[in-house]
């Protein structure tokens, strides 16, 4: 593997475990975890309490798919959101899995807030 590939991902781990170790979620607020591949944006809601996810969705699900990713991490977002409030979740704590914030991944965040969720 190529040295400078190695430590990105070592980088990347690092970063992941420091969000991780700050950011707990609860039953009055849970966590809303974030995976982005090259090609998919995926999102769950989670309680680390009982260790349950509560909802999830991801582009997949999403019906009519269109725009540009941003914009489809938005539609995510707003999904995610939806659900979120048909089991009655208004708060949550936004884990961005060591993922920069910004891109699609701060889209995926406004969308929620778009939803009604409080991050």
């Amino acid at each position: 593997m190529n040295p400078s590939i190695k430590l990105k991902r070592k980088q990347f781990i690092k970063r992941k475990l420091s969000v991780k170790k700050r950011v707990r979620g609860t039953s009055e607020r849970p966590r809303v975890s974030v995976h982005r591949s090259n090609n998919h944006i995926y999102a769950q809601i989670i309680d680390d309490v009982t260790h349950k996810t509560i909802v999830s969705t991801s582009d997949k699900n999403l019906k009519a798919v269109k725009g540009k990713p941003v914009e489809i991490a938005a539609q995510v977002g707003e999904e995610l959101g939806k659900l979120a409030k048909a089991k009655k979740i208004d708060k949550v704590v936004f884990d961005r899995s060591g993922y920069l914030y910004h891109g699609r991944v701060k889209a995926l965040a406004d969308g929620l807030r778009k939803a009604g969720l409080n991050l």
